[in-house]
């Protein structure tokens, strides 16, 4: 009962709070970690057998720093593990600040024009921005936010209702290092090779649960075709070089009616992928409204599911 009760409170922290910037953050920390580990590490021989000590560092650092800090709440008062419990939970949640974040690119597109948009959308994506149109922009955007509804939401929770915080933080440490070092480029093909299959790995079953959700969502929101979103999955979700990354853009793809990916310019290179979706019209500004409207669907869904799934265990216990 201690982790519903935290699982619950974490959720609510998280769509009531963000990330604010002034407060500290373990994903920021297993940032700094990662960055001064790639430093010593990425270099010369046996690179990929290098990012492999990296995975298995991180996951054994993130777990066992996260049980201790659980143990030694819950060890002085129940009170105490419930409230840390529930404030480790909110950390590895991420749906409003993605929705702050995104939507910081509808308000600059509406208010202040193209080079806003294109200087909003560059804080939340990994491509290059500077010569993007407008339609290119709200892309972006809405492809951050499909994709990041299983990164940053749905696959956290999964892992979170299964594992409490330490396998939450487990997952933050595995996506963090993909995030960083998982590049098909001269610098990190090798070193990111472990990094990159381990976040494969982990987001394989949660990608999939999260497009599910999100099609079972559209049926929420007149604005958008559950129908289509199906058949656009179905159709395109293998379409990408990550085995999960276009599962749910196929569904955002679908619901809304516009066409996403695309080739698209990496560190000054053009990488050529395959589209998603139809162009049944140009995409929209308020696309990016409506693909957040999505987000926040599969997120309410997949806390209902888990918190069945946590008192039928409770329960049975």
């Amino acid at each position: 009962m201690n982790h519903l009760i935290a699982f619950v409170s974490g959720f609510i922290l998280d769509l009531l709070f963000g990330d604010p910037h002034f407060m500290p953050h373990p994903v920021k920390l297993m940032g700094s970690v990662i960055s001064l580990l790639t430093k010593g590490l990425n270099k010369g021989k046996r690179r990929r057998a290098k990012g492999l000590l990296l995975v298995v560092f991180m996951i054994v650092a993130a777990g066992g720093i996260s049980f201790l800090i659980l143990f030694a709440a819950y060890s002085w008062h129940s009170t105490a593990g419930i409230i840390v419990e529930a404030i480790m939970t909110y950390q590895c949640l991420a749906a409003r600040q993605l929705k702050i974040e995104s939507m910081a690119v509808h308000k600059a597109l509406k208010n202040k024009g193209l080079e806003a948009g294109r200087e909003a959308v560059s804080m939340i994506v990994g491509r290059d921005t500077a010569e993007l149109t407008e339609e290119g922009v709200i892309k972006a955007a809405v492809e951050t936010v499909a994709e990041n509804t299983s990164d940053g939401v749905i696959a956290p929770m999964i892992f979170l209702a299964i594992g409490g915080p330490v396998l939450g933080m487990i997952y933050k440490a595995v996506n963090t290092m993909d995030s960083m070092v998982g590049y098909k480029n001269d610098e990190f093909s090798e070193f990111g090779y472990f990094p990159a299959k381990t976040d494969d790995i982990f987001n394989f079953l949660p990608a999939r649960i999260s497009a599910m959700l999100m099609i079972s969502a559209c049926n929420m929101n007149s604005a958008l075709d559950s129908k289509n979103a199906y058949r656009i999955f179905k159709r395109d979700r293998m379409k990408h070089a990550s085995p999960n990354s276009a599962q749910t853009e196929a569904v955002a793809a679908g619901a809304l009616h516009v066409q996403l990916a695309g080739d698209a310019s990496y560190f000054g290179e053009i990488h050529h992928k395959e589209t998603i979706g139809d162009p049944d019209r140009k995409p929209e500004p308020e696309d990016i409204r409506k693909v957040n409207e999505l987000m926040y669907g599969t997120a309410f869904l997949a806390e209902i599911i888990s918190l069945l799934g946590i008192y039928v265990v409770t329960l049975l216990a």
